[in-house]
């Protein structure tokens, strides 16, 4: 059982590590090529860079994943019988799964195409928001959806609880792309946290899937910290966005012995800060009279550097509440309800916290 359990490590450390040199790889070509075709983040309006930034990240991010899951199926399915026993008895499993994954991997690819469409023409918001729209509902159509419990089980609802979930995500994530480091960092750490919980059901599929989002993040990030050499754009956070939502979707949220329903409280305490931004931002925005759609500095983390904070500290802040409200997404599975309404309740008071201190007015009088 011990070996098994260290071949698996090990394998999973080897997509973390592949997906990294890929991303890293594929980053030093994005900028190289994005510089000579002029594939540039411009300053200007909103954009808090003083100078131009090249694009393509998003396209360094969804190459390496896609690479290095084309050679984890090669390595399945074409060379079963060489795999180690720990990885070849989870073969048939792989392969009952692989459908799922290729319509997830071919819609997330579409979102990622009307993002670089998007970062070269400006695509108005109600095209990109049909576009999103239009995927996860095509995704729902194909059987991937939530189930939750009733009655969420009934397919129109949960069909419909899908939807609003992947799309408000892939916005979400693309709203959180607005400072150096932020929306990898913060995918990153979604994605490790889940792939975790998942593992703890034990689950493979998805945290196989979700390490390899670990590593490509990681390897974008050495390009993409501040001061940021490469953007993701919204090629990659409309891609990073779609396929955590999707992956979060298809998850396991129950193991024998332990079968808890507050489990699937899990994605929300991970995504908690992302959806907290978004929903912050918009409600400003409303109560200025804007649209929701209209890009401005009032996220998360310019609200922070408005507190006196610098924009690393921003990023390194909401990294760590991130971080903070999805720990307890490990423990969810073995809970009661009781336990499930400590830990989300404190993930609502760690949020409630950053509200306060977000409003609050800082004191300039000695005494």
């Amino acid at each position: 059982m011990a070996n098994q359990t260290g071949t698996l490590v090990a394998a999973g450390l080897g997509l973390v590590v592949m997906a990294f040199v890929l991303s890293w790889l594929f980053g030093h070509l994005a900028r190289r090529y994005a510089l000579r075709l002029g594939f540039l983040d411009r300053p200007g309006g909103h954009k808090g860079h003083k100078a131009p930034v090249p694009l393509g990240g998003g396209v360094a991010i969804w190459l390496s994943i896609m690479l290095t899951l084309g050679v984890c199926g090669l390595c399945t399915f074409a060379a079963r019988d060489a795999l180690p026993s720990a990885l070849a008895r989870h073969a048939g499993g792989a392969l009952a799964t692989s459908w799922e994954l290729l319509r997830i991997l071919a819609l997330a690819t579409v979102i990622m195409i009307m993002g670089l469409i998007d970062d070269r023409v400006n695509l108005k918001w109600p095209i990109r928001l049909g576009i999103q729209i239009l995927c996860a509902t095509l995704l729902v159509a194909s059987g991937i959806r939530v189930t939750l419990f009733w009655p969420f089980t009934h397919p129109i609802l949960g069909g419909a609880v899908t939807v609003l979930w992947i799309v408000g995500l892939t916005n979400s994530f693309n709203m959180l792309d607005n400072m150096d480091g932020l929306a990898a960092s913060v995918g990153l750490i979604a994605a490790l946290l889940f792939g975790a919980a998942q593992a703890a059901v034990g689950s493979l599929f998805a945290p196989a899937v979700l390490l390899i989002v670990v590593g490509a993040l990681g390897g974008f990030l050495v390009h993409n910290l501040a001061p940021a050499r490469l953007y993701m754009g919204d090629a990659g956070s409309n891609f990073l966005g779609f396929l955590l939502g999707a992956m979060t979707v298809v998850g396991t949220y129950h193991i024998s012995g332990f079968d808890s329903p507050f489990s699937v409280l899990a994605p929300l305490l991970v995504m908690a800060v992302p959806l907290y931004d978004t929903t912050s931002v918009i409600l400003i925005r409303l109560h200025e009279g804007r649209s929701p759609f209209e890009g401005d500095q009032r996220h998360l983390s310019h609200r922070l550097v408005d507190r006196g904070l610098t924009r690393p500290q921003a990023v390194w802040t909401i990294d760590l509440i991130t971080l903070a409200c999805g720990l307890g997404a490990l423990l969810l599975h073995r809970l009661d309800g009781q336990g499930a309404c400590v830990v989300v309740a404190q993930t609502a008071c760690l949020l409630g916290v950053v509200a306060i201190l977000e409003v609050a007015q800082g004191r300039t009088d000695p005494g």
